[in-house]
């Protein structure tokens, strides 16, 4: 076999498992909008519909973390090819505890569902759905990163990270206030202060996929370094 031959193996092998991990970020961006969207209309069907996608997001991570060893061991590839199969296999663990994060939002709705609370109490659940717009959106932008090997739209998420941060304070000082205010509200407040963590985790998560890209295309960790030196890597 032509060692040609053998490099278009290798190309579409490295092109299916790219396609599959998109197809992976889809459903997780997918569960984390249909988590808030149970939080804003605390509805039950929708959150049972999240915590059962979480046993598809678990299959396929395992499924690609297997065929990433298989290719390493039959290729023994180097350079950016074993750069890009090892982003992948942090790329997909990422996404993976993103599933794992909207199925916790979702498990939340149900607890403040079958409290009761909603309909008693005024609680902050549009600075939530505000928090978790930018961070799908981030991870919107890491997906559309990965897919286009885009190191400039990876720094853009990089940048926009502190956002997400800025926007968790703030809830949480609301947050603190409502509880201060009115002690019936602090069972359901500590209820959205782990949603609000968990969404800020997801912002995390994006965050760490940005920077693989960067270290796929660019060949450097940038990760715990300074955003000057990220700017200069990626320029």
């Amino acid at each position: 076999m032509s060692d040609k031959h053998l490099s278009t193996q290798f190309d579409a092998e490295l092109s299916g498992i790219s396609t599959r991990v998109l197809e992976m970020g889809g459903l997780v961006e997918s569960q984390v909008a249909q988590a808030i969207y149970a939080l804003a209309n605390f509805s039950g069907e929708t959150a049972t519909q999240v915590i059962t996608q979480e046993e598809r997001v678990n299959q396929m991570e395992v499924e690609i973390d297997r065929d990433l060893s298989t290719i390493i061991a039959r290729r023994q590839p180097t350079a950016r090819d074993l750069r890009l199969l090892i982003a992948i296999s942090k790329t997909i663990g990422n996404l993976e505890r993103v599933g794992d994060e909207a199925a916790r939002i979702a498990r939340t709705v149900q607890r403040l569902i079958n409290t009761g609370v909603p309909s008693r109490l005024r609680l902050p659940v549009s600075d939530v759905g505000f928090e978790a717009q930018l961070a799908t959106e981030q991870l919107r932008k890491s997906l559309d990163a990965f897919a286009r090997l885009d190191v400039n739209r990876a720094l853009e998420v990089l940048k926009q990270d502190n956002q997400i941060d800025q926007e968790f304070d703030g809830l949480m000082r609301k947050l603190i206030t409502y509880m201060m205010e009115d002690p019936r509200t602090i069972s359901a407040s500590i209820d959205l202060v782990f949603v609000a963590k968990a969404i800020e985790r997801v912002g995390d998560h994006a965050k760490n996929l940005a920077e693989q890209i960067i270290y796929i295309v660019k060949g450097t960790d940038v990760r715990h370094i300074p955003m000057e030196s990220v700017e200069s890597v990626v320029s």
